[in-house]
């Protein structure tokens, strides 16, 4: 069985019981979010939608439900989620290569449109967390694609407009590609002393914790006695100087030559870049 193509298709960052929070403070930055979404499964959440990939911002959901899977870790970026064609034909590639894989899901949340309510559906086939570090790991099959890429919801004051690149820090950024490499084949490259997936438009990135410190300095996330996790989420925008001046009011913003770098503070415990 053919390995999949690894193609990005959503990064998550969790909030807990924070979502309104949260929601508030990515519309500060400059995203324009989806409504508040209700998953069957019980969690919340509110999207950044770009062109053929998005930012999920993950919470409880009302009166305190919640889901076991995303109970156990920390606010910050933790989701790495890839692009599925058939959610089931991955299961069985992934279980044939001997990971950790768990059974397909499926789960919808109701989208309004023009009045009517329709159920956006998906199927997930998902690592299992507790036997990879970084986080959760899984592939999404979009079942109504049509009520998630919206037009309406694509544009973004802060210019962003694609999800570029994801830095995974890890102790061993070599001993982490087998992952990669087990799921998707021989797609692991080396440049600049880091590995790096091309996964569609974005690059997934394997550094060390000490290289993320040292590029971030205090703009890094804190790892929350985790040895290897999910630091880094780049954005490539339209103008680098006018997300630049929306931004600006940001607490602990960095503005250089060329990227912009909100503070994990700021984020949600996520640091975020824009690069054009």
């Amino acid at each position: 069985m053919a390995p999949p193509s690894p193609i990005l298709d959503h990064i998550v960052i969790d909030v807990r019981d924070r979502i309104e929070e949260a929601a508030q403070q990515f519309v500060a930055l400059g995203f324009r979010l989806t409504p508040r979404g209700h998953h069957t499964l019980g969690s919340s959440n509110h999207l950044a939608m770009f062109a053929t990939d998005y930012l999920e911002l993950l919470g409880f959901g009302a009166g305190g439900a919640s889901r076991a899977e995303i109970q156990p870790f920390p606010i910050g970026l933790n989701g790495l989620v890839f692009k599925a064609d058939d959610a089931e034909r991955i299961y069985q590639h992934a279980l044939g290569a001997g990971l950790p894989i768990q059974p397909v899901q499926s789960f919808s949340r109701p989208v309004t449109l023009a009045g009517e309510t329709r159920d956006a559906r998906f199927r997930t086939t998902r690592l299992d967390p507790k036997e990879v570090p970084m986080g959760r790991v899984y592939f999404c099959e979009h079942l109504t694609p049509d009520l998630v890429w919206r037009r309406e919801w694509q544009t973004h004051p802060n210019g962003a407009q694609a999800i570029s690149r994801v830095v995974v820090a890890t102790p061993s950024p070599e001993q982490t590609a087998t992952l990669f490499r087990a799921l998707f084949g021989k797609v692991v490259a080396a440049k600049n002393d880091r590995l790096f997936v091309a996964a569609g438009a974005a690059r997934i990135e394997l550094t060390t914790p000490a290289a993320v410190a040292e590029e971030f300095d205090d703009a890094h996330a804190d790892p929350a006695r985790r040895i290897e996790y999910l630091a880094v989420v780049e954005f490539k925008v339209m103008s680098l100087p006018e997300t630049a001046r929306l931004l600006r009011p940001t607490a602990g913003l960095r503005v250089e030559d060329r990227r912009v770098v909100v503070s994990a503070p700021a984020a949600f415990n996520a640091t975020l870049v824009f690069v054009e």
